[in-house]
């Protein structure tokens, strides 16, 4: 995107628009990829690298994913900006098969690219003699992101039926939805069966996702209400990994027997209630800022190629890596944790930011799909579409697109032709979305 017309953005916000939704956007991703930046605890010993994590070498840092885990953000955000976009979409007489195709375009679009890359990357490297095993891990690290993404196709598919849920029962839905999650958990938990805890990637995020219902609706007004959600948030999370089974990291740990994250559990829901509440209790603050130029230029800015940020700052990092190793680990033999390895994370993620903004000036085109003329389509066919892009893209974030037996080329084919098949991403163009609305480019 052009500098001007990120300028032009800024100049054309209206004053209705709430501001701190994009706000809160672009700071969870940034803390997304910086979480995942560091938590990276890689080393080259005697020319062999050692993955790992610092969660899993230093406990210590388990509490502190109460606030670097932040999905459950995305999802209070994306329930105001898809309640928001519904009502508007039904104002203008559009139905639901239409509004699914609009959202699929937005989200699915920038994945395409990426999993064509990483096809190729897999397929070339495997034939060249690079071990499978390698293939794998490297595109189960850069495919992560597909796996929240997912899991937040799924709850926007939903979000229509879920807001006439909170229209008619409010808060209560919430409180169903949690309940409903600890059963799921509870099934999941007593039978060791992490797939029986699936269901919960829709249920508890979907409880999360209508306290963006809330925010939007005003059934969150002053600060004493936003702290006492908050609060229960915070009583909830803590009695729950006090009491229960749940460990205190909200970040998956490796070989865990369980974890808060994979799949999600309940207690992610209680802890979208401490973050939401919280920030939201911050946002006249955020407000206040955010009327500044600067501060509102940035967070347009960030919006404007988030889903790109997302879906690549792995990928860099896996590149990264890569390129190391070929220069016989250079920049990869400090001890994970130690002082000269702290010494050089600011050099690290510089490296990193770098690299993944220059994958944004290649792939960031792909965030403004042209506007779409078409009649609506029949909504089995989005439906299909949307069950195609989430079936395929889990897939891939738990197996990655290598295993023992070669290259799965037809996995990362599964969501694209999902979308293209369908035509919710069409082959031919049509009239280019204007770039002077502020919302160009940051649907939620």
């Amino acid at each position: 995107m052009d500098l001007r017309d990120v300028d032009s953005l800024v100049e054309a916000t209206p004053d209705s628009r709430n501001r701190v939704v994009d706000f809160l956007r672009a700071l969870a991703i940034l803390v997304v990829a910086f979480g995942h930046w560091t938590a990276a605890a890689v080393v080259v010993r005697d020319g062999t690298l050692v993955p790992n994590q610092i969660l899993n070498i230093a406990s210590w840092t388990h509490p502190l994913t109460w606030v670097i885990q932040v999905m459950p953000v995305f999802f209070l955000v994306g329930g105001y900006a898809n309640a928001l976009s519904w009502r508007s979409a039904q104002r203008r007489g559009e139905g639901y098969a239409a509004w699914l195709r609009s959202r699929l375009r937005r989200l699915g679009t920038p994945v395409i690219p990426l999993l064509l890359v990483w096809l190729a990357i897999a397929s070339i490297a495997y034939a060249a003699g690079v071990p499978g095993g390698t293939l794998r891990t490297a595109s189960q690290v850069a495919l992560v992101p597909t796996w929240f993404l997912a899991a937040y196709v799924m709850v926007v598919a939903l979000a229509p039926p879920a807001l006439k849920l909170w229209e008619r029962l409010g808060w209560w839905a919430v409180a169903g939805l949690l309940a409903l999650g600890g059963l799921v958990d509870l099934a999941s938990i007593r039978s060791g069966s992490d797939l029986a805890g699936f269901p919960n990637y829709v249920i508890v995020f979907g409880a999360v996702h209508m306290i963006g219902f809330a925010w939007l609706d005003g059934r969150l007004p002053g600060i004493r209400n936003r702290l006492s959600l908050a609060a229960i948030g915070a009583v909830g999370t803590v009695l729950l990994v006090w009491l229960g089974p749940y460990p205190v990291s909200m970040v998956g740990l490796d070989n865990a027997t369980l974890n808060n994250s994979f799949p999600t559990r309940v207690t992610m829901g209680f802890l979208g209630l401490l973050q939401g509440g919280l920030l939201l209790a911050l946002e006249p603050t955020f407000q206040r800022w955010l009327q500044r130029p600067k501060p509102w230029r940035f967070t347009i800015l960030v919006n404007a190629r988030i889903m790109t940020l997302y879906l690549w700052h792995l990928t860099a990092m896996v590149a990264v890596i890569g390129i190391s190793l070929a220069l016989k680990g250079f920049g990869l033999h400090s001890e994970p944790l130690s002082g000269a390895w702290w010494a050089t994370r600011p050099v690290w993620w510089a490296v990193l930011a770098v690299v993944t903004v220059g994958f944004i000036a290649i792939f960031g085109r792909f965030e403004n799909p042209a506007k779409d003329l078409r009649p609506s389509p029949p909504t089995w066919l989005s439906i299909v579409a949307c069950v195609a892009m989430c079936a395929g893209l889990a897939v891939m974030a738990m197996f990655g697109i290598v295993d023992k037996g070669g290259v799965n080329w037809w996995w990362p084919l599964v969501p694209i032709a999902g979308l293209t098949l369908t035509g919710m991403i069409p082959w031919g163009r049509t009239r280019t979305a204007s770039s002077s609305s502020p919302d160009a480019g940051r649907d939620g």
